[in-house]
């Protein structure tokens, strides 16, 4: 029986590649200390309660449905949105 010879598969060194960084879902950029949040989860951040509001009453308008929040990182206080009936 014949004797089969070494398969040998040439290794990349770390030298010649840059290194890539971590793929996936980074740390959002922070605006402001007024997190705008849907169904319990921060969309945004705004810099002013009034922009955050804004923002919130529209995405209220577009879908009722869903819970609009807007969160003050500073006071630790919570608004929920609601249309005027």
């Amino acid at each position: 029986m014949a004797v089969r010879s070494e398969i040998r598969i040439p290794k990349k060194h770390a030298s010649e590649e840059p290194a890539d960084e971590p793929k996936g879902q980074g740390k959002p950029v922070e605006k402001g200390p007024f997190r705008l949040q849907v169904d319990r989860q921060t969309k945004d951040s705004y810099a002013t309660y009034e922009e955050a509001e804004a923002v919130g009453l529209a995405l209220k308008k577009r879908f009722p449905i869903v819970q609009v929040t807007i969160y003050d990182t500073v006071k630790g206080e919570r608004k929920i949105i609601e249309l005027a009936k």
